[in-house]
């Protein structure tokens, strides 16, 4: 089975459809997405319309669940809780409700598992970035592999007799070794590389790769700015901050 894994999309339909054109490359036989499909972009309907008609298997991100209200948007910062605001306004019912629906933590094929932020606490929405961090959540994962995102930035943690971590984009997983994988983020990468960032998981090989493209960052930016949404969230994208 070959999995075709978007991280955070975050309302970038410029970004999702580069993507998406490259994964139908790939031949993938499933596609994921990690959460966060809205927030911060322009095209929240849009990308939400996609990964519905891709029949994708998503988990909710903190963004989802703040623009269908099911989280408290008050701990956002500034511009994140705009534009949660705004997505609010856009998105029609049947598109709030797919969001609502959404649940934490998914289960496919007995093989990956697939959550927005730390597994073993799936509804704070705790980021994973020391081996500590991914120690609970690795506690916590009974497949060979989970995919997440929530930092927007491409890092493996792998459990051997230790935990041990690699940004490697290809990550081949050895008997007996367990893995979690954050993609980074399709519409928003926070690790100064504007390119977005998604995975292909080849379960037969056991082998993750977790791949870069180029878009059209500058045509998703004008949309931000048209929209009225703050400008910082044109400017960001641009330089993968």
């Amino acid at each position: 089975m070959r999995y075709g894994i978007l991280g955070d999309i975050h309302s970038n339909f410029e970004a999702l459809d580069t993507v998406i054109r490259e994964l139908r490359k790939e031949r993938v036989d499933r596609w994921i997405s990690v959460g966060d499909v809205v927030g911060y972009g322009a095209d929240p309907a849009r990308c939400v319309d996609v990964v519905r008609e891709l029949k994708c298997t998503v988990v909710a991100g903190n963004h989802d669940y703040a623009v269908c209200d099911r989280l408290n948007v008050d701990f956002f910062n500034a511009y994140a809780r705009e534009a949660v605001l705004w997505t609010r306004k856009v998105l029609s019912r049947e598109q709030m409700q797919f969001l609502e629906d959404l649940e934490l933590i998914s289960v496919l094929d007995g093989e990956v598992t697939v959550v927005h932020g730390s597994l073993n606490f799936p509804e704070m929405f705790d980021y994973i970035q020391t081996s500590y961090d991914a120690h609970l959540s690795l506690q916590a994962l009974t497949t060979p592999v989970c995919f997440l995102g929530h930092s927007h930035v491409p890092v493996t943690f792998l459990q051997g007799q230790t935990v041990s971590y690699t940004l490697d984009p290809v990550i081949r997983l050895r008997d007996g070794e367990r893995a979690l994988v954050n993609v980074g983020s399709v519409g928003q990468p926070r690790d100064e590389d504007p390119r977005a960032a998604y995975a292909v998981y080849d379960s037969k090989t056991r082998t993750v790769e977790v791949k870069r493209i180029e878009y059209d960052v500058e045509a998703a930016g004008r949309k931000i700015l048209d929209a009225g949404l703050p400008e910082i969230l044109a400017e960001r994208i641009k330089y993968g901050r």
